[in-house]
């Protein structure tokens, strides 16, 4: 069964179509495959139902939500599991790929896929030392799925890629542990230019022509038009997290404290504001959504921050490790962790988050990027520590595909035109395309 979601008046709704595959005569009526439903089934065909009886294809919905307009009729859930379901009626998503091997148009892509190796990538492959090449019984690639494909590698760095922005123009900044900030032409593919921080990059935004790059102890500041510099002193230790928001720029530190300055137009320069105090441990995340600012740290909590006042109005402590990243989408804020979930929070009558969904995979989670496919469908990528990001429909959480690397892939960016960016652990930079075909 193939689940479609479209975003309709702002909102993510759960609308979805059945396309029924044909069956064998003798197939038993409306009995589903219990194999299917854990996604283990490798039969083709196979004698039982792959999709849900046409009773069990309904919205599954809290009646409850009726009561928060903003959130009514939105379903975080995958049709396709029903079981193990939480408090608002949300079936868990599980983490195997349904039936790829009965439906291999589902995920695909690679070369060199002799063999019975079905969907599975080579993991020799992934690290240039498989030694069979065509005659290998599993894939040769860098990616399964439909939609999506690997437009060209960018090599240049020599650690980890740990940031990636794109000011205004035609230049893709990327910074790394190896203590460079690299810029490339986006239109030959060529690295233009490589500057020396002196330090590992600990992360960087861009925001119109400025760029913001965090190092230990204090911030570098570029104008990418004027050519303009500074530094932002006072943090300790290496930053983080960067994000701009109300003529604001706000650093997550290593010491827990997040830093904040303030534009000041008259002399065109950022002068400190104040700092907020709150995280016993790293600032790892931040993001700005909603007329807040939230915060994720090492302290395995998530704060919500007032952002005309400053000041803090909740703390969650739900995740059980460390809250790599937060995402804020649609009037939602997404949440992951070293504790193997992605969690969905939405604001109650009370301006409070709660939980509306939780997505469980088999790792931790390290990143999270949101973005549209060509055809305009809400696509989340999940970036996890087995060196793979998992690439979901929204709200479905349905699974349409991976990208697999050699490392663990910490960077992720989305670009114009369907592009997006990935950087890893050895430093390699890959640029992806979304397609209609």
């Amino acid at each position: 069964m193939e689940v479609e979601t479209n975003c309709h008046g702002g909102y993510w709704h759960g609308n979805k179509r059945s396309f029924h595959r044909s069956v064998p005569t003798s197939r038993p009526q409306n009995k589903v495959c219990i194999y299917w439903l854990s996604g283990r089934c490798n039969r083709d065909p196979c004698m039982f139902l792959h999709e849900l009886p046409s009773e069990h294809q309904t919205q599954i919905q809290d009646p409850s939500t009726s009561k928060r307009p903003h959130c009514q009729n939105l379903v975080w859930t995958n049709p396709a599991i029903l079981g193990n379901q939480s408090k608002w009626g949300l079936g868990r998503h599980r983490d195997d790929i349904h039936n790829t091997n009965a439906n291999p148009g589902r995920l695909n892509g690679g070369v060199g896929t002799s063999g019975d190796g079905g969907d599975r990538v080579c993991k020799f492959f992934l690290t240039d030392s498989c030694t069979f090449g065509d005659r290998c019984r599993f894939k040769h690639s860098w990616s399964m799925g439909d939609g999506f494909s690997l437009l060209t590698p960018l090599e240049g760095h020599e650690k980890a890629v740990t940031a990636i922005a794109l000011p205004s123009g035609d230049k893709l900044y990327t910074g790394s542990k190896d203590m460079t900030i690299k810029v490339w032409d986006c239109k030959t593919g060529q690295c233009a230019a490589s500057i020396s921080t002196g330090c590992e990059v600990g992360c960087m935004i861009s925001e119109e022509a400025w760029l913001f790059v965090g190092i230990p102890d204090s911030i570098k500041v570029w104008n990418t038009k004027t050519g303009m510099e500074m530094t932002l002193p006072g943090p300790v230790g290496q930053i983080y997290a960067l994000v701009a928001a109300n003529d604001m720029l706000f650093a997550g530190t290593q010491d827990g404290r997040i830093f904040v300055w303030r534009f000041n137009v008259a002399t065109n320069c950022f002068e400190p504001a104040t700092t907020l105090l709150g995280h016993r441990l790293a600032v790892v995340s931040l993001v700005v959504g909603g007329a807040r600012l939230y915060s994720s740290s090492m302290d395995n909590t998530i704060k919500a921050w007032e952002l005309s006042t400053l000041q803090c109005i909740q703390t969650i402590s739900d995740h059980s490790n460390v809250v790599m990243s937060l995402l804020y989408w649609d009037q939602f804020l997404l949440s992951c962790s070293l504790d193997n979930t992605v969690k969905v929070w939405f604001t109650n009558n009370q301006e409070q988050l709660e939980v509306t969904y939780t997505h469980t995979e088999e790792h931790g989670i390290i990143s999270l990027c949101g973005m549209h496919d060509e055809q305009g469908k809400p696509v989340l990528l999940c970036s996890l520590n087995d060196n793979s990001v998992h690439i979901y429909d929204l709200p479905s959480f349905n699974e349409r595909g991976r990208i697999f690397a050699k490392q663990e892939i910490r960077a992720m960016q989305t670009g114009p035109t369907g592009l997006f960016f990935t950087g890893d652990g050895t430093g390699e930079l890959k640029v992806w395309k979304w397609s209609t075909n």
